[in-house]
């Protein structure tokens, strides 16, 4: 490929993520090593034309595209400039460029305390090196096409590359309608692949090869913890972790540009909007989506809780028309299939926030960390009554459960009645069993984290994603409780589905968001900490309730886990309707020859029948039709 042609593809391809960098382009290509590289700068940190990228460092051996932020850069810079560095600059992408000089790239990586993924050549070694953050908040995809190693930011980009083929993965479908998403290392094409996170890809020039390796694991950060805090007084620890996540607030409230948070008034948000608050000088910007349906409406507790703090308040009200005109959005927004529905008002909470600011804080990380989440709480109850039942009866009971699923609930269904039917949540119970039977082996993520355990039927040709469920096996390596659950949620639902869903909802709007519950301090803390600091009582994340406790009235925090839920059901049944209908007739559903049309139209005849339990199944159906018919657009 002529210099021509490498720097109007790599231009090509920054093009397509104008949303994630409008305030500044450029190409860097080395045509004699085959090498450009192409970056969209949203100007955070330096807003001169000093932290310009591609930026090439000071002895011009390494070049860099850089999306995120390393929060620690003011310290690196300190101990760099104590060995000698000058610095023309302000930038983290500056420092990051010199770490790697000092330290070398993979040493330098294991000093970071950031979000990010980078693409960095090496001129002197002839090697590119691409890596991903410590938890996967910022996305980076990877793969070859023809005989060009490629990546960006998101698939749109690697679309614009020259000879871009666009074959689905069935494994990766097959994935996507177990859990609605798509975990690494798959991604919706076959070849194309997205970055674990915790890793970095080396690519040598002499030989052709890349070659992965995990810098970080998680799963091994879960492992040393092991409860090693367990011995300490919950005081002490109240002490430790108000310290720690003061510290990762503040590294996170470093900006040359307007800074707010998210705030929904949970736990999570409350708490770092209090640590925020108490460290700024002025009244902290914050946000909240309110709704008029008032059973979804949770905006006059952030108002309150706002109120209590101090905070320069901001909320926006949106009506259902508001929330079902965004779906239409979601296919060119999210440009691989996902479907939570809470991706929707998280896009117009982020729209709300970019009026104002160019960086927002967000709760996001507490439940993966601290047991948040309901589910585990249900695991933890049937763990601790389910300890003293002998296998053989634990056996029978999980057996007597599955009747009220699949093949059994139809045969109850015939003898009981309809109404009683329709209120079984077929996927509640379907776990509990598994509870039951499987103890916390390493395959129960799979089970629980699933929607469906038929999900497999809505595909023509399911495959099983081997790649996965080996991955899975490795990784789970915490002890035989309620810790494998939060492992795997952090290993595969928090990075993309939670972290992915909101990157690609605020960069759709140039917003950059942060998380100060994911600092590497904080994962390890809380991987350190027994289980019964984080469910207590019949309660999650128990430890920062107490923490949140000192900071706002209890009575303002103390509700039910509500987060964004949409009434998807509902809307199926009413507004929406027509739509599904439309997208889920005969030739809609065998078009693609990836469906099975009988499986998806039997779900939705379920779901009119008022199974709300299998509207989260339609729903991945109707998106991964949205996302179809976009591709088909863009073809």
């Amino acid at each position: 490929m002529s210099r021509e042609a490498m720097e109007g593809a790599a231009r090509d391809m920054g093009d397509r993520l104008r949303h994630r960098g409008p305030d500044d382009a450029d190409v860097w290509v080395e045509s004699a090593c085959g090498v450009a590289l192409s970056h969209r700068r949203l100007a955070i940190i330096d807003l001169t034309q000093q932290g310009h990228q591609p930026m090439v460092s000071a002895d011009q051996r390494f070049i860099i595209v850089f999306n995120g932020e390393i929060y620690n850069f003011a310290q690196l810079r300190a101990e760099l400039e104590e060995r000698g560095h000058r610095f023309r600059g302000a930038s983290d992408t500056e420092v990051m460029l010199t770490a790697f000089c000092e330290w070398g790239v993979e040493a330098a990586l294991a000093r970071f305390n950031g979000m990010f993924a980078f693409g960095a050549w090496d001129r002197k070694s002839e090697v590119l090196w691409l890596a991903r953050d410590r938890l996967g908040e910022k996305p980076l995809y990877f793969g070859w096409i023809g005989r060009s190693l490629v990546f960006a930011s998101e698939l749109k980009a690697l679309r614009a590359f020259p000879g871009f083929q666009g074959e689905i993965d069935r494994e990766a479908l097959t994935l996507f309608f177990r859990f609605n998403y798509i975990s690494s290392p798959y991604s919706i094409f076959s070849g194309i692949h997205k970055l674990l996170p915790g890793s970095v890809l080396r690519w040598q020039r002499s030989d052709g090869k890349e070659r992965i390796h995990r810098y970080w694991s998680l799963a091994e950060v879960a492992k040393a913890g092991a409860g090693h805090l367990s011995g300490s007084s919950p005081d002490e620890l109240l002490v430790l972790l108000e310290a720690l996540l003061s510290e990762a607030v503040k590294l996170r409230m470093v900006a040359d540009v307007p800074l707010g948070a998210f705030l929904s008034g949970g736990v999570d948000s409350s708490l770092m909007v209090a640590l925020m608050q108490r460290q700024s000088p002025a009244p902290v910007r914050t946000f909240s989506i309110g709704f008029d349906d008032e059973r979804l409406n949770e905006a006059n507790h952030a108002k309150r809780v706002a109120q209590a703090l101090g905070t320069e308040h901001t909320e926006c009200y949106l009506t259902e028309n508001d929330l079902l005109d965004t779906v239409a959005k979601i296919p060119s927004i999210y440009d691989e299939p996902l479907a939570d529905s809470s991706q929707i008002p998280t896009y117009h909470l982020a729209c709300l926030a970019r009026r104002h600011v160019t960086v927002s804080l967000s709760g996001d990380g507490p439940d993966e960390l601290f047991g948040g989440y309901p589910r585990y709480v249900g695991a933890h109850r049937v763990a601790a009554f389910s300890r003293w039942i002998p296998p053989a009866v634990r056996s029978a009971l999980s057996s007597a459960l599955a009747l009220a699923t699949g093949a059994g609930k139809q045969s109850l269904g015939k003898v009981l009645p309809k109404l009683w039917h329709r209120c079984v949540d077929e996927e509640k119970i379907r776990k509990m069993s598994s509870l039951l039977r499987k103890r916390f082996d390493s395959r129960l993520w799979w089970d629980i984290a699933s929607l469906a355990g038929d999900s497999d039927r809505l595909l023509s040709e399911p495959r099983l994603p081997a790649q996965f469920l080996a991955l899975l096996e490795q990784e789970q390596s915490v002890p035989a409780d309620v810790s494998k659950l939060m492992l795997g949620d952090g290993l595969f639902y928090l990075p993309e589905d939670i972290l992915a869903k909101v990157d690609r909802a605020a960069m759709a709007v140039s917003l950059e968001t942060r998380a100060p519950f994911l600092d590497p301090k904080i994962v390890a803390f809380a991987w350190a900490l027994p289980v019964r600091l984080k469910i207590n009582e019949s309660q999650g994340k128990w430890l920062l309730r107490q923490l949140l406790y000192r900071h706002v009235p209890r009575e303002l925090v103390d509700r039910p886990k509500a987060g964004f839920s949409m009434p998807i059901a509902r809307w199926m049944r009413g507004r929406l309707r027509d739509w599904v209908e439309s997208s889920l007739d005969e030739k809609s559903l065998t078009d693609s020859g990836l469906l099975n049309a009988r499986a998806v139209r039997q779900l939705w005849r379920e779901v009119l029948d008022g199974h709300d339990d299998r509207a989260h199944l339609v729903w991945g159906v109707l998106v991964f039709q949205g996302w179809l018919a976009e591709q088909s657009r863009r073809c």
